[in-house]
């Protein structure tokens, strides 16, 4: 990484989990419209933690 990145530890912890909260939350909010509030988080969770990763790598891929 060279000096003067725009890189930040934490605020690419910051994206990753606000990203994947996000994505959990609709999940919720959809299993929540169909039914099942469980299998809505767990289908978020499932989805929510690569878009995480994407979102990272989108924001900040730059920097490797």
């Amino acid at each position: 990484m060279e000096p003067g990145s725009n890189f930040s530890l934490a605020g690419a912890g910051s994206v990753l989990i606000g990203a994947t909260a996000a994505v959990i939350a609709v999940g919720i909010a959809v299993g929540w419209l169909l039914g099942s509030i469980a299998w809505g988080f767990l289908v978020g969770a499932v989805l929510g933690i690569p878009f995480g990763v994407f979102a990272v790598y989108k924001r900040y891929g730059h920097a490797f």
